[in-house]
């Protein structure tokens, strides 16, 4: 059954419009109610219109006011989530150890229930399809983009992942037509990546993204736009901890999506890579 339906609107909140944000806190508020309700019925309750609440659907990237009601009737029928828990002075390792996993488990579910697969495809088709794979990060964003360097290469897909952004500029500049561009930002207002998204738009580059849910700066300039979920983080989960494992969770999504469309020649190319790093170690 398919859920996300209120995280994706708790994600967006912020964002909304005016008119859009009436409908979403009030569906927040009354969530078996909005099920039962017609779009009518809903922008009447919140005081604004169906039509808003089509642009609501949109604004989430949905299909429409029904896929909103079935997942809003998955959400009502899974378990009660833990939610995120932040550490506390003199708190106990054990207690540490404990809040960590949950954090971490709760930031992967979370952004497994607001993968549009549609984009997902997309995005699996044109890595695929690619000669080069030019990723982009800064800061915590870059490590993302060095483990999936470190993944596509491996399956002899050709893949860079440098944070000097004038080095970036020359290999947009000379990119070829099967090129890509991954620009990653969990805000999604990193300036140096929407620079380097920017020229690689205006030189005709495929472009795709990894940011938080909801609309950004970054997702706005990319062809394919994947995301992360997002929660009010507390002061120390906001050093891109959860975060940076959803970030994780969603390249393993990635190339293991590839593997499985080209399996035979990826348990090649791992066989390969596999035997080249044993030669390296062993002698």
């Amino acid at each position: 059954m398919s859920t996300g339906g209120l995280k994706m609107i708790q994600n967006m909140l912020a964002q909304l419009p005016a008119s859009e944000r009436k409908i979403a806190t009030w569906i927040l508020e009354h969530p078996h109610d909005a099920v039962d309700c017609t779009a009518g019925e809903l922008g009447a309750h919140a005081n604004t219109s169906s039509a808003a609440v089509i642009r609501l659907c949109k604004s989430l990237g949905l299909k429409g006011f029904q896929d909103l009601k079935v997942r809003i009737v998955g959400d009502l029928v899974k378990p009660a989530e833990q939610g995120y828990r932040d550490i506390t002075p003199d708190e106990s390792f054990y207690s540490i150890v404990q809040k960590t996993t949950s954090n971490s488990i709760q930031s992967l579910l979370d952004s497994q229930e607001i993968i549009n697969y549609q984009e997902l495809e997309r995005a699996v088709k044109t890595l695929l399809e690619a000669k080069n794979v030019h990723l982009f990060g800064i800061g915590a964003s870059h490590i993302i983009a060095m483990d999936a360097q470190q993944k596509f290469l491996r399956i002899n897909k050709g893949a860079t992942a440098f944070t000097d952004a004038h080095l970036v500029a020359t290999l947009i500049a000379n990119a070829e037509q099967d090129d890509v561009v991954f620009g990653i930002s969990f805000s999604g207002e990193t300036p140096e990546v929407i620079k380097v998204l920017s020229l690689a738009k205006e030189r005709g580059v495929k472009t795709i993204s990894l940011t938080k849910y909801g609309q950004s700066k970054v997702s706005s300039l990319t062809d394919i736009s994947l995301f992360t979920s997002y929660s009010a983080e507390a002061p120390f989960r906001s050093a891109a901890t959860a975060s940076r494992l959803a970030q994780l969770y969603m390249i393993d999504i990635l190339f293991l999506c590839m593997a499985t469309e080209q399996y035979g020649k990826t348990v090649d190319y791992i066989d390969k890579t596999r035997e080249a790093i044993n030669f390296i170690k062993n002698n």
